[in-house]
């Protein structure tokens, strides 16, 4: 696959992740628009393919399903926002932007949990009031973190008594 064709990738895995796209003609509809896109771009120079894939690398380190949610997620709203920034006229991008909107509707939970990602990250670890309520809060955290393998377990467990395999 060339560095070309990556946005056609990542939002095609996008949508029928989501099954958005179970019907093809949708799909060569977008691919036909994306191509547009494509053009608008500029995106056959040879500089794109400098330093990689901006996006389809990262899926592969994402592995669950919550998880892909997320990320995926967060390139939807990538991706609307570079197409704020373009000529809304032309009816392939106004078509690329409808059907991206109503996959980042169906993202909620995953948009709110890369913004919790994001507070945490900017938290100032080095303030002594920061530090003071982590240091209140570590023996929960703590109990949420051992719990979580325990209850898999359990799951695990369950499943298989109930499994006949």
């Amino acid at each position: 696959m060339t560095c070309q064709t990556y946005s056609l990738f990542v939002l095609s895995v996008i949508m029928i992740y989501f099954g958005r796209f179970g019907n093809s003609s949708l799909l060569a509809q977008l691919e036909n628009d994306i191509d547009q896109l494509k053009a608008d771009f500029n995106s056959s120079n040879s500089d794109v393919a400098d330093g990689g894939p901006i996006f389809t690398d990262k899926l592969t380190n994402w592995t669950e399903r919550n998880e892909k949610r997320i990320i995926l997620s967060q390139i939807v709203s990538l991706y609307l926002e570079m197409l704020e920034n373009t000529d809304k006229s032309k009816a392939h991008i106004q078509h690329i932007s409808e059907e991206l909107h109503t996959l980042k509707n169906s993202l909620p939970d995953g948009l709110k949990k890369m913004k919790d990602l994001m507070y945490l990250s900017k938290l100032q670890m080095t303030d002594l009031k920061i530090q003071r309520k982590a240091a209140h809060e570590l023996f929960s955290v703590l109990q949420k973190l051992v719990e979580t393998p325990t209850s898999l377990k359990k799951k695990r467990s369950q499943f298989l008594r109930k499994c006949k395999c």
